[in-house]
Order: C-alpha cells, then sequence, then structure tokens
C-alpha cells in the first residue's frame, strides 16, 4: 500500500515492500535512496539510522515506514547540501567532528532536534542529548564542540 509523506520538503508517495517495512529501508531503497540514514545495529540502540519525524529525532530502523504516512520527514539530506549547509554540517566540518563518519547523521539530526527546543544548550545538555547515539572513533568532544559552535552561530 502506497503512503505519502513529506521527505525533505518535498511531498512524496513510496511504496513500502510489505507492511513492517521499516522506515530507514524505504528511504535507502529505490527510488529514494538517500544515503544520509545508515544501518547500524537494526535495534535503535546506535543512532545512525536518525531522521527526524515531524522535528523528533526517530531511530528508522525501528519504525514501520507506514508511520510516517501524511507526516514530515528530514533526513541528512534535508537539512542543508554542499553549496549551503546547515550550520551543524557547517560545524562537524570546521571542527573536525567525524572520522570515519558512520554516526555522523544521527549525532547531526539528535542535535538538531536539540537545538530546536534549547537554544543555547549547555555541554551538560548536549552530553546528555547526544548520549545514545555511539561514536567508536571517539569523536565525541570535537561533536560537543561542535554542536555548540552551531547553537552560537544559530542564535546570533
Amino acid at each position: 500500500m502506497a503512503i505519502r509523506f513529506t521527505l525533505n520538503g518535498a511531498a512524496v508517495t513510496a511504496d513500502p515492500a510489505d507492511d513492517d517495512m521499516p522506515l530507514l529501508y524505504l528511504l535507502r531503497e529505490e527510488p529514494l535512496s538517500l544515503t544520509g540514514p545508515k544501518f547500524g545495529c537494526g535495534l535503535a540502540q546506535c543512532g545512525a539510522c536518525t531522521v527526524l519525524v515531524d522535528g523528533v529525532a526517530t531511530r528508522s530502523c525501528s519504525v514501520p515506514a507506514a508511520s510516517v504516512a501524511g507526516k514530515a520527514v528530514t533526513t541528512l539530506e534535508g537539512l542543508g547540501d554542499p553549496a549551503r549547509p546547515h550550520p551543524l554540517q557547517a560545524a562537524f566540518a570546521a571542527e573536525g567532528a567525524l572520522q570515519c563518519g558512520y554516526c555522523t547523521n544521527g549525532m547531526i539530526l539528535q542535535a538538531s532536534e536539540l537545538l530546536a527546543r534549547t537554544r543555547r544548550p549547555t555541554e551538560a545538555q548536549v552530553i546528555e542529548a547526544l548520549d545514545a547515539n555511539l561514536c567508536r572513533c571517539g569523536a565525541h568532544p570535537r561533536i560537543v564542540k561542535a554542536v555548540l559552535s552551531a547553537a552560537e552561530r544559530m542564535a546570533g
């Protein structure tokens, strides 16, 4: 059964293979073919698959694609692009807040939700917000610095 939703600001209609198909699979497969959300653990524990659903950070590997019908889904690709990156994307690059890049999608989208509700978070608030997003490379200090830098830039 086809579902209609908004993806990165554009109305889309997609047809999940079955009723239980995870949103992550729908986003990564043809015809959407997005590469921002990653398959990590498949158990909603690592955060690599995070997307925003109506502004709420959501682990796309654990929610059925059908559950986003009529909702707005934002992926890393929807925040900005190389020509006009979102302040979080620019800050991650400027601070060297990535190594392998596998966790970057989840870190940025989780931070985006935080900054949408907390304009000037403290370091402790950033750490708490990103606590459930795993990074194997140990880039956490640079990630926190990047989020705080983006918050300053966004707050003006």
